[in-house]
Parts: C-alpha cells; structure tokens; sequence
C-alpha cells in the first residue's frame, strides 16, 4: 500500500481532492492531508516536515495557489525546500492563480454542486475559456455564483462533479496528469 500524501495551503484544497482523488487513484494509493496555515506556513515547514516524515511507502504532493506570484519561482523555491528535505521525487503544482479556476474550468461541476441552473452556459464566454489567466478567481466565481459560493464548502460539493478530462483550467489538467504520472512512475520504483 502506497500513501499519497498532499501538503496544500488550504482546506478548501483538501476537500477538492477528496472529490476528485476516488476517481483517479489506484485502489492500492491511499491518499492523506496536511493543511497548513497559509502559504507562508506551508513554505516555512515544508522542509522540516519532509525531512521527518515518519511513514514509509510514501509519495509527496505540494499544492498552492500562484495569487499574484510568478508561477516559476513559486515553484522553484517549493521544489529547492524539497530537494534539501531529500524528496527530490515530490510532485509540486501551482493552482494559477487561485484553486476556484479550477472550478472556473468546469462550470457544469458549479452548476451541479451548488444547484444553481445555467451556469454551464456561460462557459463559452470569453471570461471562463481560459479562467487561469483570470487574476481574482475566487471573487469572479462569487460574482458568479451570486455569493453561494464558500471556499470550503463550495469545494466540498463542487469538486466530486468536475470533469477530470475536460477542464478549461490547464493548470487543473497539469494535477491531474501529475499525480498519474506520479503513481505510475516512482509508485512503479518503490514497489522494486
């Protein structure tokens, strides 16, 4: 048995995995949630908690949202605290620029999760065919939502319904293929 083990910013991004994860992990991948306190409190851990991990058998995966940030030194500095901690194989992504285009991405999964009618129309417009290039996602998908959307429990009743291969939101299609490849790969190397 292999473990999975997401180190995420947030809640919300937690509950938008357990959505999603059922139906894109093997059977032998169980997968478990370390929410920090922020970015800034996952980024001054991260090392620390990598380093003393105290489970065998386990994959790593480091999520967060872009925000207003550059999406390539985020990163690089995420994958040198990884690389210290000795995790060199840790699957780092970047939500850009927030989780909610995730949601953004798949307005039908909105749609159904909230129960609000004729959201799925609108994915069309030239607002939500690329929603990682919008800069406040979260405040578009309130508007949109006309404020029924919550973080958490938005996420929660949301993410079970997106779509894992037809998603506007590259950034969601670059987890999703991450974390296969992650468990096909080094998953495949521990099992030697």
């Amino acid at each position: 048995m292999t473990t999975l083990v997401f180190l995420l910013e947030e809640p919300s991004a937690r509950e938008m995995l357990k959505g999603i994860l059922p139906r894109i992990l093997p059977k032998t991948v169980v997968p478990e949630y370390k929410v920090f306190e922020g970015k800034q409190d996952l980024e001054k851990r991260l090392e620390r908690i990598l380093r003393l991990w105290y489970k065998p058998d386990c994959l790593f995966v480091v999520m967060r949202d872009k925000d207003s940030g550059d999406c390539r030194r985020i990163k690089e500095g995420i994958r040198n605290l990884c690389d210290r901690a000795g995790k060199q194989d840790t699957l780092v992504r970047i939500a850009c620029h927030e989780l909610e285009s995730f949601y953004l991405g798949d307005l039908a999964a909105v749609e159904n999760g909230l129960g609000i009618r004729g959201l799925s129309k609108h994915q069309e417009n030239r607002l939500y065919r690329n929603p990682d290039h919008l800069e406040c996602p979260a405040q578009e998908l309130m508007k949109l939502t006309r404020n029924r959307y919550d973080k958490v429990s938005g996420s929660r009743a949301i993410a079970p319904h997106l779509s894992i291969i037809d998603n506007r939101s590259k950034s969601f299609n670059v987890l999703v293929s991450g974390i296969r490849n992650l468990i096909e790969t080094t998953g495949m190397k521990m099992k030697r």
